[in-house]
């Protein structure tokens, strides 16, 4: 599970440093290039978290957590964040990204514009495909973490409605 667990951050880092240029972009402003290193730095962290579904701090709180330090973690407290997260990222990166590219759409149902990186044609489309096809791993990765945490932790689906 270990390689799982780091193949979920490395396939969500191609896109991170693909977007980072665009904050250097002379077109945009400082808002707009705050918020494109906000998200690829916050992608890289929320991906990061999947670590907790297989190291001790996703048993234990940590020292460091005040109050809760040496306490175990309820199971359901790490599996239901990480099962709607992945079935939110199997949706919009596995199903819904993969259906607009295919219909040539956004998740709207709008043309996409001729502007849009997949639109573009030669080594930028190339390289936005290679950036952003592993993000299509996220969601079911992540699902297999979470699926190998609640068997570690033996979370039943009798135990999680505390029959």
């Amino acid at each position: 599970m270990r390689l799982v667990a780091w193949a979920v951050p490395l396939s969500v880092l191609p896109s991170s440093i693909w977007r980072l240029p665009a904050a250097f972009d002379r077109g945009i402003g400082v808002g707009e290039r705050l918020y494109v290193v906000f998200l690829s730095v916050l992608s890289e962290a929320v991906a990061f978290t999947a670590f907790g579904l297989i190291a001790r701090w996703g048993e234990v709180f940590p020292r460091w957590v005040p109050v809760l330090h040496g306490r175990r973690v309820p199971p359901m407290a790490a599996l239901v964040p990480a099962g709607i997260g992945a079935a939110a990222l199997t949706l919009l990166w596995t199903v819904l990204a993969l259906v607009t590219q295919v219909m040539g759409t956004t998740i709207r149902g709008d043309d996409l514009p001729a502007d849009f990186p997949s639109e573009a044609g030669g080594w930028g489309s190339a390289w936005f495909y290679v950036c952003y096809t592993p993000l299509t791993l996220w969601g079911p990765l992540l699902a297999v973490l979470t699926v190998a945490y609640a068997r570690r932790r033996r979370v039943t689906a009798a135990g999680a409605c505390g029959a």
